[in-house]
């Protein structure tokens, strides 16, 4: 579905037992349940598209083909840990198809895994809906950076960096923790004053929230 030049394919069929090696049972099987056919499309590097690199050396773009949708981040997961290469995903179930795409960074203690700090995703959407696209510009790493803001969605985060953006998104997921917390404490507590406290607690995480752009 994104157009890249012919010298950025590579079409080739990714064995789903490739990875058993890194897995354990449970990841094995959720790996056969949850997915039909692993592809990996294109390749995005200095040679592929005569871009230069800084921190990104290479962009790898795997199509998935979903089984069934339920789970399938833990699914994305576990190829980015042990792809070094930034991933593009193109997830497709049905007639549906959602881009995903992670930072992440090398896992101190194991050189071999990487560490996902932040997924990002796209909407369901049909091909007819699509307007993502690759846009070959500047360097690799603003080329993953800017479509990882398309995947965003999000107008506020346009002119921010990526390392920004994860810790907005990291904070809000937090504090959506939190106020879900404090609200089923609030639910169950008896004691007024006590209820009283929670509210007030709840108040303030609720106007942080709302403070994040």
């Amino acid at each position: 579905m994104l157009k890249l030049p012919p010298s950025c394919q590579v079409n080739r069929i990714v064995p789903k037992n490739s990875f058993d090696k890194y897995l354990s049972p449970k990841q094995k099987r959720l790996l056969s349940t949850n997915v039909e056919k692993i592809k990996w499309t294109c390749k995005l590097s200095t040679q592929t598209t005569l871009l230069e690199s800084k921190e990104v050396s290479e962009i790898q773009i795997f199509e998935i083909l979903l089984k069934k949708k339920l789970g399938f981040e833990e699914v994305l997961d576990l190829i980015d840990r042990y792809i070094p290469y930034p991933i593009i995903f193109e997830v497709r179930n049905g007639d549906e198809t959602l881009y995903s795409a992670a930072q992440k960074h090398t896992n101190p203690t194991s050189t071999d895994n990487a560490v996902v700090d932040w997924r990002f995703n796209s909407d369901w959407f049909t091909a007819a809906e699509s307007t993502f696209q690759l846009n070959l510009k500047k360097s690799l790493d603003d080329v993953f950076a800017d479509f990882c803001l398309q995947i965003a969605g999000k107008q506020v985060f346009q002119n921010k960096s990526l390392q920004e953006i994860i810790s907005i998104e990291q904070k809000r997921k937090k504090l959506n923790t939190e106020i879900n917390k404090l609200k089923l404490e609030i639910k169950s507590c008896k004691q007024f004053n006590k209820k009283v406290e929670l509210n007030g607690m709840l108040n303030k995480k609720e106007e942080e929230l709302l403070g994040l752009v």
